[in-house]
């Protein structure tokens, strides 16, 4: 037997690390299933809209065919929404898939990848996964330093992931900043703009990308259906972009890549005015409910514009890892971050009031025990 298979870079990738699931954790405990409070992974507590319930029982009558490979109707839906073409916009099994179609559509082996300190695992995995060379930015404040990233591009330099709101730190950069990042960046770097947690932006904070596309052909914005939107487990994301990069995209995305039910479900959840406003005023009162508890306690945590908090837990290098210990054996999953260099905290979603009373709970018991 040969002593390696696959190019080295490919080896020396670290598997990605999902939140435990419910199921893990009641087998790994002894606990009851029901009793358990999942707040790992930043899923919208109110599960799947019923307006997307609906769409996928009347879609599952044609499951015995092929979804349709180019998404007509979610494309032609998210164009209306967004005012651009559909031939603008790339459909991803998730927006990971997005993610990973960008770095192989856009950088070869060798060539750089520009992304901050503490931005999501998938930019490494991604830049990894190509064999391309990883510049990482060192983080200000727990977010993306833009003027530092925009001095980072060199020659080699083909792709820039940039997370708003940033995950797992919840950090925001405004509009005018990244707008002025667009602006420095040489026309042939690809910028990623992964707005996944976008939805859950104040009034005040929002802006509109999409229309940033059609001043920069070389921007691409990344949105997902898992977080505001309830879809989590259909796996639905797109991408807006000038024709010149979903042309490529649209080359080596695998055919068929979001399915049937799911396409059925995000038309249905995209025009859901109601379910989108009452997740909004959830998340922002499970926020104050959150900060309140956590000045409280005096610890320290990260002002957060998305759907979970990360929060200082201990001053030791295990305090993360020995606290969610203690969290997961009252049934309360939330999400260690020692892989992304934070060991002594933890990210906290947001769930639903009495959900996230159980976690300020089991999280004071935790702490009294240390």
């Amino acid at each position: 037997m040969p002593k390696n298979f696959g190019p080295e870079y490919v080896r020396a990738i670290a598997p990605y690390q999902a939140g435990k699931p419910i199921s893990e954790v009641a087998r790994e405990f002894g606990l009851d299933e029901d009793a358990i409070v999942k707040l790992a992974s930043n899923e919208n507590p109110f599960g799947v809209p019923e307006s997307a319930k609906a769409a996928m029982a009347a879609a599952a009558a044609d499951l015995g065919r092929y979804p349709d490979a180019n998404g007509f109707e979610l494309k032609a839906a998210l164009a209306e929404r967004y005012d651009v073409p559909a031939d603008w916009i790339t459909l991803g099994n998730g927006s990971n898939d997005i993610l990973e179609i960008a770095a192989h559509a856009f950088v070869e082996r060798g060539q750089a990848i520009v992304y901050a300190q503490y931005s999501f695992a998938v930019y490494a995995l991604a830049t990894q996964g190509v064999g391309a060379r990883a510049i990482v930015v060192p983080a200000r404040d727990y977010g993306h330093d833009l003027d530092a990233m925009a001095a980072a591009i060199d020659a080699d330099t083909r792709l820039v992931f940039i997370a708003n709101p940033n995950n797992p730190t919840g950090t925001f950069i405004g509009a005018a900043d990244i707008e002025a990042f667009l602006k420095k960046v040489p026309a042939n770097v690809v910028v990623v703009l992964d707005e996944a947690y976008n939805e859950f932006l104040s009034p005040e904070n929002q802006y509109e990308s999409a229309a940033w596309v059609k001043q920069y052909p070389n921007l691409l914005v990344s949105r997902t259906f898992s977080k505001a939107y309830g879809l989590a487990g259909l796996r639905v994301g797109f991408a807006i972009a000038q024709p010149a990069l979903t042309d490529l995209m649209n080359r080596i995305r695998q055919p068929f890549n979001v399915n049937s039910l799911a396409q059925a479900a995000a038309v249905a959840a995209l025009n859901d005015k109601e379910f989108l406003e009452r997740g909004a005023r959830n998340n922002a009162a499970g926020y104050e409910q959150f900060v309140e508890a956590f000045q409280q306690m005096g610890l320290e945590y990260v002002p957060s514009f998305g759907n979970f908090v990360l929060v200082k837990v201990g001053k030791d290098l295990a305090a993360g890892a020995r606290v969610n210990l203690a969290l997961l054996k009252q049934g309360v999953i939330v999400r260690p971050v020692g892989n992304y260099g934070l060991p002594e905290w933890l990210r906290i979603s947001i769930g639903l009031p009495q959900e996230n009373a159980i976690l300020i709970s089991a999280l004071q018991k935790a702490l009294a025990a240390e």
